[in-house]
C-alpha cells in the first residue's frame, strides 16, 4: 500500500497524508465473524474516567480474529484483505477446504488467492503458521504466542515483526522491535512474515475532526493548565514546567521503570534500549 497525498483544496486537506486503501475489500465484513462492540469512553464500571482522552468515534463491529490458528493441516485460500477499525494492521478472510471461514492478521505482500497453512511441517512461506521449534533461526515472524495454545500476543500491530535469533533448552530467543530479547517456549506458534500496513506510521491526520472519528478526544498539555489541574500548570507567561516531566498525579514520566511483573523477569535476556 502506498501513501496518498492531497492538494490543499480545503484547509483540512493541507498537509493531509493517508494510506491508500484502494486495493482493500470495499464491502461489509463476513457476517458470521462479527460481534457487537460497546464503547466505554474510557470509563470503568462506576462511570468514572480511568483512561483519559477517549470517547465518541464511529460505531464499530468487532471482527473475530483467529489468533490461535488451531485448524492444523488444512489449506486455506485468502479470499480478500479488509480494513479493521479495531486494529492498526489489515485482516484477511481465509476459506478452508471444508468451506469454513476465518479472519487472520494479514501479513505484508499477501494477495488474494494465496494459500496459507498451519502445520508442524509447513513451508517457511509468508502467512504459514508453525511452532517455533520448526522455524529456522533468523526468520522474521509475527503473532507469536507466549503460552502454547493461548494464541498470538506478541507483534500484532501494523508493520511489526520479531526475529527468531536462537534456540536453547526448550526455549526460543526472539528479538522484539524494542531490541529486547525474550525467551518463549519452543512449542509456541508463530506466523511467518511481517504484518501489513507498515505505512500507517507515516500518515498525517490533517485535522482534529479525523481524530474524533477515531474515538480520540483532545489532549491538553500540562503547561497550558492552571496549578490546580496539573503539576506543570501556572506561571507567568509561557513556562516549560520548571521541573522534571510528571503525570497529572505527580508520577515521573521519563526514565521511571513501570514494569511490575517480576515473575517473568527470568524470560528477559536483554532489556530494551531507551
Amino acid at each position: 500500500m502506498a501513501l496518498k497525498k492531497y492538494n490543499s483544496v480545503t484547509p483540512s486537506q493541507r498537509g493531509l497524508v493517508r494510506v491508500d486503501k484502494s486495493l482493500l475489500w470495499k464491502g461489509k465484513p463476513h457476517k458470521t465473524l462479527v460481534k457487537g462492540l460497546a464503547k466505554s469512553g474510557g470509563r470503568n464500571n462506576m462511570g468514572r474516567i480511568t483512561s483519559r482522552h477517549r470517547g465518541g468515534g464511529h460505531k464499530r463491529l468487532y471482527r473475530v480474529i483467529d489468533f490461535r490458528r488451531n485448524r492444523l493441516n488444512c489449506v486455506a485460500i485468502i479470499e480478500r484483505v479488509e480494513y479493521d477499525p479495531n486494529r492498526s494492521s489489515y485482516i484477511a478472510l481465509i476459506k478452508y477446504d471444508n468451506s469454513t471461514y476465518s479472519y487472520i492478521l494479514a501479513p505484508a505482500k499477501v494477495k488474494v488467492g494465496d494459500k496459507v497453512l498451519c502445520s508442524t511441517d509447513a513451508d517457511i512461506k509468508i502467512g504459514n503458521c508453525l511452532p517455533l521449534k520448526n522455524i529456522p533461526v533468523g526468520t522474521t515472524v509475527h503473532n507469536v504466542e507466549i503460552k502454547p495454545g493461548k494464541g498470538g500476543q506478541i507483534a500484532r500491530s501494523a508493520g511489526t515483526s520479531v526475529v527468531l535469533v536462537g534456540k536453547d533448552s526448550g526455549y526460543a530467543q526472539i528479538k522484539l522491535p524494542s531490541s529486547e530479547v525474550r525467551l518463549v517456549p519452543l512449542k509456541c506458534k508463530a506466523t511467518i512474515g511481517t504484518l501489513s500496513n507498515s505505512d500507517r506510521k507515516n500518515a498525517i491526520i490533517g485535522k482534529a475532526g479525523r481524530s474524533r472519528w477515531l474515538g480520540k478526544r483532545p489532549h491538553v498539555r500540562g503547561v497550558a493548565m492552571n496549578p490546580v489541574d496539573h503539576p506543570h500548570g501556572g506561571g507567568e507567561g509561557k513556562t516549560s514546567g520548571g521541573r522534571h516531566p510528571v503525570t497529572p498525579w505527580g508520577k515521573s514520566t521519563k526514565g521511571k521503570r513501570t514494569r511490575k511483573n517480576k515473575n517473568t523477569n527470568r524470560f528477559i535476556i536483554k532489556r530494551k534500549t531507551r
